[in-house]
């Protein structure tokens, strides 16, 4: 009787254990569902890792311009080597190892750089180069077109800043600002 009692006891606490496990996975893909994943500019820290650690063959983070911030310089340290041999497009003298980022000429001594994601594969160099020198128009977002929306994304792991993290799918995009952090 004793015996019987015991094991109808723990076979309960096991269901009731379970149905928890599954209301928590649950809630979890609920979650999932109603937010996506998006780096947060004013942590990321350009390491690079965006690159590298992404599911997809070509990770789903691209560098994005935000115009309002831009200051349109003749030498923009986002394109440019720290010590190119000339300003010029040529190759040997730009940050990005794709030729992501494309520089047009608007009026002297301004110059309008956008990015051409198809290229772009979230290195973060010219994130890193227009952070340290310039004023940060230039940072990443995973772009959700591309992403997979895993459930435990390897990028947010591998972020050393945790700059990584879910925001509600109707906002899916942090971006700087001239105020500052919003």
């Amino acid at each position: 009787m004793k015996r019987r009692v015991f094991f109808g006891g723990l076979a309960r606490v096991a269901a009731v254990l379970g149905l928890g496990g599954l209301a928590g996975r649950l809630a979890q893909s609920a979650q999932a569902a109603h937010t996506v994943w998006q780096i947060d500019p004013w942590k990321c820290t350009s390491c690079g890792k965006c690159a590298t650690e992404c599911v997809l063959e070509l990770s789903a983070v691209k560098c994005v311009q935000f115009y309002d911030i831009c200051g349109y310089c003749d030498f923009c340290t986002g394109y440019f080597e720290p010590q190119p041999n000339k300003l010029n497009t040529g190759a040997e003298n730009q940050l990005c190892p794709t030729g992501a980022i494309v520089r047009k000429f608007i009026e002297d001594p301004y110059y309008e750089y956008s990015i051409n994601e198809p290229l772009c594969v979230g290195c973060a160099k010219c994130v890193k180069g227009c952070t340290l020198f310039g004023n940060g128009s230039f940072h990443l977002q995973i772009r959700h077109d591309r992403c997979l929306n895993c459930n435990e994304c390897s990028i947010a792991k591998a972020c050393p800043v945790q700059a990584i993290s879910r925001v509600p799918a109707g906002k899916p995009y942090l971006f700087k600002t001239l105020e500052g952090r919003k």
